[in-house]
């Protein structure tokens, strides 16, 4: 195996946070700098918040709703989204955000002067390493955060006895102290509050220091270590996070025990737990695009010159680096991936790090069945079992309505009502979107028969709750959605509020086909079946514009709205990542969404350009899906260690892309297997193991000068769809047992 194939790799340290390598096990993580006299790892822990538990309910709400909605039958939407901010937003108005731990630093006693400088990140071992030479002496840094052994860990090593100097130092971001232990650091300490929301969690911070030969001090707040052979260093971090209603845990127990289990093990032995943990997942899966010279170049490099050459293998890395960040950032037992992953710098992140349910938390997941990572899927069903609990309370003062709705954004205490103002939070289909998310990974499974039990409560709940606040459309027989919005885009009314956008349609359509499905596979609750089927048949259709376009709203106002380039495309969902537009299936409306995509254009910010090389890909044109993705792996919108440059950094981006890439090579649904619909030309040969298909489906599938060589399809459970491959060819065939 070629030692760039699953590496990023560098020949200088990080200058900036965007430059650092990422390391992860769904609970902590760690940004590496590479550093020579020092280095720098930023830290980061999956429950560390601002805030405590908290509703943001408004009971006043509902005696608002009918004169928001009558507004916006009048015509008046500006007036509607004035109203809707004075009387329908939650209280508080804002959420919490998620914080970063503090600094681990290391300095060095060694020379300046260096020479022979590499760092890099095997993504296929998890393992950061730098190397360098400091006046004959070869030093060696390594580090790794074990889901095994739940700690970070950091290994110096040098080919010289007595070589290592290094003084190991903790700067926090959050209000607390530090304290030293004969053996390392610690730090016990309170979040922060945010935005009228009281700080409720007690966490802590832990570093023990060990070391072969040399001697070890605490000083001056610091532990110093001299002239060392070796030195390891196991980082742990905890909060008092239990639940989202519950703050009782003890963080210094929990790092006291992983610390405890973790110091009694060999560095060896840390490693390969470490390794054997993480290949579980990361070695289900293979690409090959094809490799050039460009391939031997160093990662920031290889993104410069990515655009303008030939490097098929960069676009290769980019699914490799995004199933990597899938099992660094979401792990059974994690929170959810979440803006930035599990990585963040900032007391105020960008759009507070949260969860934003308009496109983002659902592209973080994007990736994870199809590129065989469907364990890194569980902590998004945990997230949608809480938060069925909060927006049940939320329905009901909100709506008065059955069921439970998530709004545009939640948080780690599962807040579900509608924040940052009524043009942006006043949607209520967040949580629809994500149970047709959560079906939609049970296509993949196959449809097992637990996993329909465990979504069946959470469909369910979202369609009555949808069911329940449709209203009427005045003058018609179809049933809508208000108020509500397209994310995020302001129609030629000033405002972005209105009534019955097309996405709320499509959504609903997979959410009550979903919930239909489930009921019926379980034999259960006909009676909401009922519901669900009358409802479903007066939703909006999709409609096609007077520009040949899909509309995004009731009417045609596509051709006036303010921004013509939106990177939303929120009415394309129905292409992708529904199912409910497709070439062979409805031509009419996917030549409007083709029509959509030409004049929306394909420049966006990187989670907007990741979603794009998807809705080509889904058209069949694997070119133009090329030429997009060429745009996200370009300077621009790729920082130098890979991360999606949204800007500033998103993680989404990075999972959107690597889907969509994925996308151009194998497609399914539930009738068929399509190999190949969107090769591009700079793709002629290539090969893949391990993706999953809708169906409980495996494929293993190799090309040359662009048509199918070989390919093999394995599923666990009996499969009669139809496999197409090659121009115009497709057999159905059986699979499984």
């Amino acid at each position: 195996m070629d030692d760039t194939t699953h590496c990023l790799w560098y020949r200088s340290p990080a200058a900036e946070w965007t430059d650092a390598l990422p390391l992860g096990n769904g609970r902590l993580g760690a940004m590496v700098f590479g550093g020579v006299t020092r280095d720098e790892f930023a830290l980061n822990e999956d429950t560390l918040w601002s805030g405590g538990p908290y509703q943001p309910a408004n009971p006043d709400a509902p005696r608002h709703l009918d004169a928001v909605r009558q507004r916006l039958f009048a015509g008046d939407y500006a007036g509607a989204q004035t109203l809707a901010n004075q009387t329908l937003m939650g209280r508080p108005y804002l959420q919490t955000s998620y914080q970063p731990a503090g600094r681990l630093l290391l300095d060095c006693n060694h020379a300046t002067l260096f020479s022979n400088y590499r760092r890099s990140l095997d993504l296929a071992s998890a393992i950061a390493t730098t190397r360098y030479s400091v006046a004959g002496t070869d030093f060696v840094r390594e580090s790794f955060i074990s889901a095994a052994d739940g700690v970070l860990v950091i290994a110096l090593t040098a080919d010289q006895p007595a070589a290592i100097s290094v003084g190991v130092d903790f700067v926090f971001e959050q209000p607390g102290m530090t304290a030293l232990h004969p053996d390392g650091l610690g730090y016990i300490g309170r979040n922060r509050a945010e935005n009228g929301i009281a700080a409720r969690l007690n966490w802590a911070f832990r570093a023990k220091v060990l070391h072969i030969g040399g001697a070890l001090a605490a000083k001056d707040g610091r532990i110093l270590v001299s002239q060392a052979d070796a030195v390891t260093i196991l980082i742990d971090i905890a909060t008092s996070y239990r639940r989202f209603d519950d703050v009782t845990g003890d963080p210094e127990a929990l790092i006291n025990d992983r610390l405890a289990r973790a110091s009694a093990k060999s560095l060896s032995a840390l490693r390969a737990d470490h390794v054997a943990a993480h290949k579980a997942l990361y070695d289900r899966f293979e690409i090959d695009l094809g490799r050039t010279s460009n391939a031997a170049l160093p990662t920031d490099e290889r993104i410069a010159a990515f655009a303008e050459g030939n490097d098929p293998d960069m676009a290769a890395l980019y699914v490799r680096y995004g199933r990597y960040l899938a099992i660094a950032s979401s792990r059974p037992g994690t929170q959810p991936a979440n803006l930035q992953g599990i990585w963040n710098k900032e007391i105020r992140p960008p759009w507070g790090s949260k969860y934003t349910t308009n496109i983002n938390l659902q592209m973080n997941y994007w990736l994870a069945d199809a590129a065989n990572l469907a364990d890194c899927f569980e902590p998004l069903i945990g997230l949608v079992e809480d938060l069925a609990v909060t927006g049940a309370e939320m329905a009901r003062i909100h709506y008065g309505a059955r069921g439970w709705v998530l709004h545009h954004n939640t948080d780690l205490w599962r807040a579900t009502g509608p924040i940052d103002g009524a043009q942006w939070g006043l949607w209520p289909t967040g949580g629809a979107w994500l149970c047709a998310q959560l079906w939609d990974h049970a296509r993949f499974a196959g449809f097992p028969d637990a996993l329909v039990e465990r979504l069946y409560p959470l469909l369910a709940g979202a369609a009555r709750f949808c069911l329940d606040i449709l209203v009427p459309l005045p003058g018609s027989d179809l049933l809508v959605t208000a108020p509500s919005v397209s994310p995020e885009n302001v129609h030629p009314h000033g405002a972005t509020l209105c009534f019955g956008p097309a996405m709320d349609s499509q959504i609903l359509r997979d959410l009550f086909a979903a919930t239909r499905a489930a009921a019926q596979r379980l034999n259960r609750d006909a009676a909401l079946v009922s519901e669900i089927d009358a409802a479903r048949a007066r939703l909006p259709a999709d409609r096609i514009g007077k520009q040949g376009q899909l509309q995004e709203w009731m009417e045609d106002w596509d051709a006036d709205v303010p921004e013509i380039h939106h990177r939303h495309v929120s009415h394309l969902y129905a292409l992708y990542p529904s199912l409910q537009i497709a070439p062979h299936t409805t031509p009419e409306l996917a030549e409007a969404a083709r029509r959509t995509l030409d004049i929306r254009g394909d420049d966006a910010t990187g989670w907007g350009i990741g979603w794009r090389i998807n809705l080509w890909a889904r058209l069949g044109d694997g070119n133009r899906a090329f030429s997009v993705v060429r745009r996200l792996i370009h300077p621009e919108r790729s920082y130098r260690n890979l991360f999606d440059a949204h800007p500033p950094f998103q993680i989404d981006g990075n999972f959107g892309g690597a889907a969509g890439i994925l996308e151009m090579l194998v497609q399914s649904d539930e009738a068929g297997i399509t190999l190949l619909p969107a090769l591009p030309d700079a793709w002629p040969s290539g090969r893949i193991r391990g993706l999953r298909a809708r169906g409980g489906i495996s494929v293993n599938l190799e090309w040359a000068e662009g048509r199918v060589t070989a390919y093999d399809i394995e599923g666990a459970v009996p499969y009669r769809g139809t496999v197409s491959f090659g121009p115009g060819r497709e057999m159905r065939i059986p699979v499984g047992a």
